[in-house]
């Protein structure tokens, strides 16, 4: 498949992607397709006539400052605009390649644009679904020998996290401050966390959510599904590590969780499932599927200090290394009657592997600070300082194209001192 748009192969956005965003320039924010270095402009070609009246509404839901109102149409929708957009933009379709006004109006380069947050998220849910990562953290902090709590291969765990506090990439975070305690120290202090850390994931949205009382299938969980995202979940490990108990995390992780633009669609991704770790014990009847649900995405971690000139790689790691998937997740998560709506988010938990290098946060990485990270210019870091700046990118390699997901990223600004 091919478009007359020009789009190397290497490039996030060909058309076998076609991720949706939300952008402003002079005009207010609506809904928009990346295509290469453009974005295709939905409400133009939805003002222009150009959609088919069966494929989406009368109403323009593209006119919106959020994806929410095409996400409530329904799979059919998206299935529906998603081949009309793949046609339009094919070599052999003239009636946007011939057009030169038309292509003027729907078609702005992206370095043209300003991204904003493309769904108006209304709950935020975390999990834990990285065997690897779960097993590191149960190594430092509980018992090397048996590192998972005795819950965890039979369920995605998760929590509830604030939804409020989901910024879109390039959006930059404030050190927060908080309650910590020293192992040797009689009292908690209150003051700026020393542990800040990122954690590498991925997130998706809810496109349209089930009824209270009335779970989901799994093998209907995907239906519900409208596309990933590239999550970066902020915490303060400090902070995390005293509050925690009993109820979890709270103020450690509710200051900041960074997101990219760009929202890649399910479909788009379906070429790229394969087989995921063997689970053991067999999952309980409403977590069992027979499709692969695992996904192949190459992600990577890089950070820049203020005192280098690029970032450097410190992670790299295969999304399809994860103990759970997104679709037992989904299906865990109202399997209780918990009714989701569209434009929720939940995330995957920090996605790690089983070499050193493919751990998806510091407080891995450098084993809780025992083994500092060595970064380019001789600079170490255990955790986080201010004027770092972290970058997480992915994609899929297909045969001859790549469906990416763009990249969030975020600097980190020093506390508040009033």
């Amino acid at each position: 498949m091919r478009s007359w748009i020009d789009v190397p192969p290497d490039h996030d956005f060909p058309i076998q992607n076609l991720p949706y965003g939300v952008f402003e320039n002079d005009c207010p924010a609506r809904v928009g397709v990346a295509i290469g270095e453009f974005v295709f402009d939905l409400k133009a070609a939805h003002d222009a006539g150009l959609f088919d009246a069966t494929v989406v509404a009368r109403d323009n839901v593209f006119d919106r400052g959020s994806l929410n109102a095409f996400m409530a149409l329904g799979r059919h929708a998206w299935s529906g605009v998603r081949h009309w957009l793949t046609s339009l933009l094919s070599t052999d379709n003239p009636t946007l390649r011939d057009d030169a006004a038309l292509r003027k109006r729907l078609l702005i380069p992206q370095a043209q644009v300003r991204m904003k947050l493309p769904v108006e998220i209304g709950d935020f849910t975390d999990f834990y679904a990285s065997k690897h990562h779960a097993s590191n953290v149960g190594s430092m902090f509980r018992d090397p020998a048996n590192p998972l709590t005795p819950n965890w291969v039979h369920m995605p765990i998760g929590y509830h996290g604030r939804a409020g506090s989901v910024f879109v990439s390039g959006v930059d975070v404030r050190r927060p401050c908080g309650q910590t305690k020293a192992d040797d120290a009689p009292a908690p202090t209150f003051g700026p966390t020393r542990g800040l850390d990122y954690e590498l994931e991925l997130g998706f949205f809810v496109g349209t959510g089930n009824e209270p009382g009335q779970p989901i299938p799994i093998d209907r969980a995907a239906d519900h599904i409208f596309g990933m995202v590239l999550l970066n979940d902020w915490s303060a490990r400090d902070i995390q590590r005293w509050e925690y108990v009993p109820l979890g995390p709270f103020l450690g992780k509710s200051f900041a969780t960074s997101i990219s633009p760009w929202v890649v669609p399910l479909d788009a991704l379906a070429p790229f499932r394969v087989e995921g770790p063997a689970q053991s014990p067999t999952p309980l009847p409403h977590l069992r599927s027979d499709a692969p649900w695992a996904m192949d995405i190459e992600l990577e971690v890089l950070l820049k200090s203020a005192a280098m000139r690029e970032p450097a790689r410190v992670s790299r790691v295969n999304f399809r290394t994860m103990y759970w998937s997104i679709v037992q997740m989904l299906a865990h998560h109202t399997s209780n009657g918990t009714p989701l709506r569209t434009g929720d988010l939940c995330g995957t938990g920090t996605i790690s592997g089983e070499a050193e290098d493919s751990r998806g946060c510091l407080l891995e990485l450098s084993w809780k600070g025992t083994k500092p990270v060595h970064l380019p210019g001789g600079e170490m870091r255990s955790f986080l300082q201010d004027g770092d700046a972290v970058v997480m990118r992915g994609g899929c390699q297909g045969d001859g194209y790549r469906v990416g997901f763009g990249e969030v990223s975020a600097k980190v600004l020093p506390a508040r001192s009033d």
